[in-house]
């Protein structure tokens, strides 16, 4: 039994199978590219609090 889920962009249901749906869990490359650049414009993010401007980026750095 295969297990179908809906693409997160068209909502077109996709067939959890690497032969047949290749671009899972989107129906095409078509919806994959529209996600990567809700991604890349920032329209979608990952909930958290925003870093402040002036943390540095490694812990091993010190705040300028």
């Amino acid at each position: 039994m295969t297990r179908t889920v809906n693409c997160p962009v068209c909502q077109k249901p996709v067939e959890w199978s690497a032969e047949k749906s290749p671009f899972r869990p989107f129906c095409s490359e078509r919806c994959r590219l529209i996600d990567l650049g809700d991604w890349a414009s920032e329209n979608h993010a990952i909930p958290g609090e925003p870093v402040p401007p002036d943390m540095p980026d490694d812990k091993n750095e010190e705040p300028q």
